[in-house]
């Protein structure tokens, strides 16, 4: 496997990170394409790069970005006050899949959620990704919780 580099991500990293998300059947719907970069795109990048819980990370071989996730810290009451680490919008680039970059991606979260001091770290998954669902099967993660979402 290729020595990856795991960095917070620049303003100029987000069209490679809309390239990566949309690079899949679920994301070829939902993610905005085009010349120039949607401006919910950027608003939302500035938002997140300010916020001291969020860590938008890209993961580089060599110069080139081919991986991205971002990690939520969330403080709660339940736990005795416990901090949780939030994976999301994980993508690795579709010619690099299957060469260990996910795996390697998702221990070196795994280690940042430890670093501060997360207690939980979860994750959540459309049901049709069943590929998916057994990789984070593999990484030890356990389905304990049924999750529900409304769309507004």
């Amino acid at each position: 496997m290729a020595q990856l580099y795991y960095r917070k991500a620049a303003s100029s990293d987000v069209p490679a990170i809309i390239a990566l998300l949309s690079d899949d059947v679920l994301g070829a719907t939902r993610e905005h394409i085009g010349t120039s970069l949607d401006a919910r795109y950027a608003a939302a990048f500035a938002e997140i790069d300010a916020d001291p819980n969020q860590f938008l990370c890209v993961v580089e071989d060599d110069t080139v970005v081919v991986g991205t996730l971002q990690l939520t810290f969330i403080r709660g009451l339940s736990h005795s006050g416990a901090l949780r680490g939030q994976i999301e919008s994980v993508r690795v680039a579709s010619d690099r899949r299957g060469k260990g970059i996910g795996a390697a991606m998702f221990l070196w979260a795994i280690g940042e959620c430890r670093a501060r001091g997360c207690v939980i770290v979860q994750l959540t998954t459309d049901r049709t990704r069943s590929d998916a669902h057994r990789f984070y099967d593999r990484l030890g993660f356990r389905d304990t919780h049924l999750g529900y979402k409304l769309k507004l």
